[in-house]
Order: structure tokens, then C-alpha cells, then sequence
């Protein structure tokens, strides 16, 4: 017979928006249990942003050297040694997770308990032999990669993102299927280590670029690289003691070529089958998704809250944050919740070039309502200093109230670039106060002087008799939750 224990909240995961839903309901009550079942230490530092970047700042130390003759430096040929570049790897990302583990021990142990969650009712989990009463309930499960059906035939040659980084050194070729975020990262970071690359993508996806200028040179600048077909037609995938032989068409076209490894980046799904929703007569959707209102972040018709990856809206670790210590206060607080204050949209490709986007996508625009200013990397003055002149600013901006609604950028310190513009885009700057703000020469940033000029000299002051400009771009405040 089970034991049972009562509290107000019970969180499931402490990956990140599990801890910060904890650290969140902790301010309102002491009667909390935060439930894990792996080991902790979140995916960010475990498979996802920590790890990633070191290995891409190891392809970016290798790339370095490798153009320094362009600067009229004469240097010995960098041996890439692939074992030890993964043994850092590994060793930073441990500290990484160990920091995370540390920051778990430091919570009482009353109130961690270690195992796999179930739902026997909507406010009962079973745990091992004991179950849980809760009045809430908060998801921060997480997410794991999605493997596509065109894999099955595919064993000891599939892996995933999380086996790069257990690679005891680095082969010498890889065929990477999906260009999202992760595979783009991934898949330049390997090329510009020494390894043979080819990606393949689905439906003309590009690390989420939306606007079709931006896609355009960017796809330019990486088809240079390696091998990009963003809407392969996969013939055939058959495994062999040394790799994987793949089959493919483009452009009626036949190519094969043998890799090593294949690796699955065709998405993440949740980690929610296992709690059995399906308990509470909950039916997921084909994602794996419950129905919920990304608003208030609940389960519609149950006091279950999702956080963090597992809902798939935004999977990024300030999001996961933010939605976490939203979860907390509505479980603290149920039936009385509130809404996301969500911040200005930010998202950043780690490839080479680097990848931005800000605001409002282009695909989100209202294009007869939309001014569009450009900058083109190809000769802005500092980036030709540094070699690094290749890319595309594009900014949108609204014609009625001249507000900056958002930006897609591939090229130099996107990264930086985009901080600045998301800043900008959550205080809803207008683009000539914008152009007020200090521009130091020579820099990169003197690119968003150019395309801000290019917006305002495009912007026709006020909308057009009868448009629904002005109603369609009223920027209103965000929620009421204040993350």
C-alpha cells in the first residue's frame, strides 16, 4: 500500500524553470516537494548551450589560424587534435552541471524527493511507492530529441546532440539532417574543426530564418562551406561497418556520398508520456502536447502547470526561466492567476556567420504597413578590417508610428547586435530615437546605423487614408507577470 504525503505544490524537474518555479513558490509557502527523476543539472548545461558553445569556440580558435595567412601572418598549420578539443568539452560542461547540482543540494532535502512521476489523479502523483497529494501541480520535465521514422534502419552510426559530446574524438565525416538551430551550430562548429559536413533540411528551413533576403545570403555564405540542401529528398540511408551511405536528389540531380555518423536534429519532443496524463482523460495533441494556454501557462480544466521545454513554445533558457517562476506563482496562487509577461522575442544562431533574430519575424510582418531598412556586411568598414565583411541586416519598422517592430540578421557579432536591437524593441523605441543613440566608429554596430537610415528614409509618416496600419501596430504593455 502507498505511503502518501500532502503538500501545495508538487514540481516535477529540476532543470532550470523547475528551480525557478521553486525558487518562486517558495515565497509564498513552505509545503513544496520538487520531484526529479535523472540527475539533474539541467539540459542547458548538460547537452544544450554550455556544451555547444565550447565546442564551437574550439572551431572558432581553429578558424582563426586557419585565416591568419589573409592577414599576412605566417603560421604553422594548427594540428586539430579531436580528443582533446572533446575531453575540455566534457570537462567544462561537468563544472558547468556540477554548479547546477550545487545550487539543488542547498534545498532542503524535506522537500526533494528522487524518482519518476505519475498522475493517478489530477492533484496525485505516484512516486515510487509513495503518492503525492498536491493542490498544484507544476510540468518542468523537459524535452528530448526527436527521432524520425527514416532512422529506424539506423544503429550504432545515428546520434543525437547529446552523443556529440561523448565522442571520445572527432571522426572525419558526418551527415547532419535538419538545419535548425542546433544542427547549423553543430554541424559549421564540426566543418571548421576538420570534419567532412553535409546538412540536410526540411522544407526549406534555415535556423528559422524568416525573411527571405536574409535566408537567401545566408544560404550563399554556408553553401561555400559545405554541403546545404535545405529540402533534400532522401533516397536511401543504409548503415555499414564504416558509416552510413545515403542516397539523395536535387534538382533531378542523383548524389551519394558515406559518412560516418548521422545526426538526428530533426527537433525535441516532451517529456510529458510518462506522467500517463492520459489518466485524466487528457489526449495530446500530435506534438505530445496537452491543450494549454500559453498565457497563464496552465493544463485547460486542471490545476497542472507546464514550464520550460516540455511546452515547446520557447524553448530558450531565460524563457524557460521566466515560465517557471510564472508556474510557481500561479500554483502558489491557484485559482487566482496571471499572465506571461513575455519579453521582446530574441533568438541567436552560435554558426559562423551568426544568425539573429528580434521582435516581430518578417514572416509575422504586415508588409503594406511595414518600412524595411538594410545593411549590407559585404563592405561595411570595420567588418572588412576584421575579414569578417559577409551578411544582412534587414529592420522593419511601422509606417504610422515609426516604432522599430523587429530585425533578421545573418552575419558579424550577431550575437551583440541583437542585445542591442531587443533592448530597443522592448522599451518600443521609434526608429528616429533610435538613430539619436551614440553610433563609436569605426564598429560593427555602425551597421544598425545604416539600416536604421535605410528604415527611416522608407517610412511614409502616418498610414494611408483608411489603412489598418495603426490599429494592426498599437504595441501593447505584456501581461501582468512581471518574470
Amino acid at each position: 500500500m502507498s505511503q502518501k504525503q500532502n503538500v501545495d505544490i508538487a514540481i516535477v524537474g529540476a532543470g532550470t524553470a523547475g528551480l525557478s518555479a521553486y525558487r518562486e513558490a517558495r515565497k509564498y509557502t513552505d509545503r513544496i516537494v520538487l520531484i526529479e527523476g535523472g540527475d539533474g543539472g539541467t539540459t542547458c548545461a548538460q547537452e544544450g548551450c554550455m556544451p555547444s558553445k565550447l565546442l564551437i569556440a574550439a572551431a572558432e580558435a581553429a578558424r582563426q589560424v586557419k585565416r591568419a595567412p589573409a592577414f599576412g601572418l605566417q603560421i604553422a598549420e594548427a594540428e586539430i587534435s579531436g580528443a582533446a578539443v572533446l575531453s575540455r568539452v566534457r570537462r567544462e560542461r561537468d563544472r558547468f552541471v556540477q554548479l547546477v547540482k550545487e545550487g539543488t543540494a542547498n534545498i532542503s532535502s524535506s522537500r526533494q524527493l528522487h524518482g519518476y512521476a505519475s498522475f493517478v489523479s489530477p492533484q496525485c502523483l505516484q512516486v515510487g511507492d509513495l503518492q503525492i497529494e498536491a493542490r498544484s501541480i507544476v510540468l518542468a520535465t523537459g524535452s528530448t530529441p526527436f527521432i524520425p521514422s527514416m532512422f529506424k534502419s539506423l544503429s550504432k552510426r545515428l546520434v543525437t546532440s547529446a552523443d556529440v559530446f561523448e565522442w571520445q574524438d572527432l571522426p572525419k565525416s558526418v551527415a547532419v539532417f535538419g538545419a535548425g538551430i542546433v544542427g547549423l551550430e553543430l554541424g559549421v562548429a564540426l566543418h571548421h574543426l576538420g570534419v567532412r559536413v553535409a546538412i540536410f533540411g526540411k522544407n526549406n528551413n534555415l535556423a528559422g530564418i524568416s525573411d527571405p533576403e536574409v535566408k537567401k545570403v545566408a544560404q550563399h555564405i554556408l553553401s561555400q562551406k559545405l554541403t546545404l540542401d535545405l529540402d533534400a529528398d532522401v533516397q536511401s540511408l543504409i548503415e555499414t561497418d564504416e558509416g552510413v551511405n545515403i542516397q539523395w536528389q536535387k534538382a533531378g540531380q542523383q548524389y551519394g556520398a558515406s559518412f560516418e555518423y548521422v545526426l538526428a536534429s530533426a527537433g525535441r519532443k516532451p517529456n510529458l508520456a510518462p506522467l500517463k496524463l492520459e489518466r485524466l482523460g487528457i489526449k495530446p495533441d500530435s506534438q505530445g502536447l496537452p491543450e494549454w494556454d500559453p498565457e497563464i501557462l496552465q493544463i485547460k480544466g486542471h490545476p497542472i502547470f507546464l514550464a520550460g521545454d516540455n511546452n515547446n513554445e520557447k524553448p530558450l533558457l531565460h524563457e524557460a526561466g521566466d515560465e517557471g517562476r510564472l508556474a510557481g506563482y500561479n500554483a502558489a496562487h491557484y485559482p487566482e492567476v496571471r499572465k506571461l509577461k513575455r519579453r521582446s522575442s530574441l533568438a541567436v544562431v552560435f554558426s559562423h556567420p551568426q544568425i539573429m533574430q528580434v521582435g516581430t519575424s518578417y514572416q509575422g510582418l504586415d508588409l503594406d504597413c511595414t518600412a524595411i531598412g538594410a545593411a549590407d556586411f559585404s563592405d561595411q568598414g570595420r567588418s572588412r578590417v576584421m575579414l569578417e565583411n559577409q551578411g544582412l541586416l534587414r529592420i522593419y519598422a511601422a509606417h504610422d508610428n515609426q516604432r522599430f517592430l523587429g530585425a533578421e540578421m545573418v552575419g558579424p557579432a550577431a550575437e551583440h547586435l541583437a542585445h542591442l536591437l531587443a533592448w530597443a524593441h522592448q522599451q518600443h523605441m521609434r526608429i528616429p530615437d533610435m538613430l539619436k543613440m551614440p553610433f563609436y566608429h569605426p564598429t560593427i554596430e555602425e551597421g544598425v546605423k545604416t539600416a536604421l537610415k535605410a528604415a527611416q528614409h522608407a517610412l511614409k509618416y502616418g498610414p494611408p487614408p483608411g489603412s489598418p496600419c495603426a490599429e494592426g501596430y498599437v504595441i501593447t504593455e505584456p501581461g501582468d507577470f512581471t518574470a
